[in-house]
């Protein structure tokens, strides 16, 4: 699966106008006919697939925006394009949104894709007496260092009372960890598809997946702070186009398979596959995710283990506030 390798790993960027075939650049907020242009970056991902529905739909002008879409591979390009206040979204995992928010970026999440199911997870060879997680003990396990993998696999190590300290981390990237373990050079490794089904195929399996672990890994679009602030209208807006794209998406899959795959150039087979990793929020999915003020939802739970994740790892200057960050307030009035 092209999973989050584009959100941590790579180091280029491709800045791409998406959406009705325009090929142009994204256009500064102020610009457009009677409206504020909103510029969103996402990397090259399946779970951010309502982006380009709701703008090859026309769900973003149905609702008065101009929304331009820019592909930026890149996480340091994305989180530098944000700070710089040229874009004024971003579709991300949540743990970095709240890194984010860590390194003084503030932002405001306002709804939230998918989760990954089954997507990402931890592969062990046969034989080598690790059955468990607790098994994975004094072992050696291939991944990516201060990133969505490690973050996963902490949370699941401590569940099984562990911690990072108890194994023996070999740093790598995901997809190297993934190429590593199917080469035989680790017994363990956290990667994502299609690595996970690599793996199992070459002599390991799956010891623990995303579907153990639902919504611990799930992709958020993030707003600036102070453009939520200034233009809670726009917003408003925004956040009701993506529940109308979701909704198409549920109700014609090929058609939006189409759209996603010609938007992220792949083919509408692998967006298939690709969705059958992931659980899609759809408003009520949304609303439940993030709960309410007397009954908070998960998504507050896992911001703030990613921020005490974050720290730890001293990859963020201070502990972000995730409760600041968090604003269900426009799922309730999504018409």
């Amino acid at each position: 699966m092209l999973r989050k390798a584009a959100a941590f790993l790579l180091i280029f960027m491709l800045a791409v106008t998406v959406g009705c075939g325009s090929g142009q650049q994204a256009a500064p907020a102020d610009q457009g006919k009677g409206k504020k242009t909103i510029v969103v970056a996402l990397p090259t991902f399946t779970g951010y697939g309502p982006l380009l529905v709701a703008k090859e739909k026309g769900l973003f002008e149905k609702n008065g925006l101009d929304v331009q879409l820019q592909i930026i591979d890149g996480l340091g390009e994305r989180k530098q394009a944000i700070l710089a206040n040229k874009i004024q979204a971003m579709a991300t995992a949540l743990d970095v949104a709240v890194s984010l928010e860590g390194d003084g970026v503030a932002t405001k999440i306002v709804w939230a894709f998918d989760s990954s199911n089954g997507a990402d997870g931890i592969i062990v060879k046969n034989g080598k007496g690790i059955n468990t997680v607790a098994d994975l003990k004094g072992k050696e396990i291939a991944l990516p260092e201060a990133a969505t993998s490690h973050f996963f696999a902490l949370s699941v190590l401590d569940k099984a009372g562990l911690s990072d300290k108890d194994v023996k981390i070999v740093n790598m990237t995901a997809g190297e960890a993934g190429a590593a373990f199917v080469a035989g050079k680790v017994d363990a490794a956290v990667t994502w598809e299609p690595w996970l089904s690599k793996g199992a195929n070459a002599e390991g399996k799956i010891l623990v997946s995303t579907k153990d672990t639902p919504g611990l890994i799930a992709d958020i679009v993030a707003f600036r702070a102070d453009y939520v602030k200034s233009n809670p209208a726009e917003v408003q807006a925004f956040v009701n186009a993506l529940k109308e794209a979701t909704d198409f998406m549920a109700a014609n899959k090929d058609e939006a398979y189409k759209i996603i795959a010609a938007g992220f150039k792949m083919k509408p087979e692998e967006i298939k596959g690709d969705m059958e990793t992931l659980t899609f929020y759809d408003l009520n999915g949304n609303k439940a995710f993030f709960g309410a003020a007397d009954k908070p939802g998960q998504i507050y739970d896992v911001a703030k283990k990613a921020g005490q994740f974050y720290f730890d790892k001293k990859k963020i200057a201070k502990l972000p506030n995730t409760v600041e960050m968090i604003d269900g307030s426009f799922l309730s009035k999504v018409k």
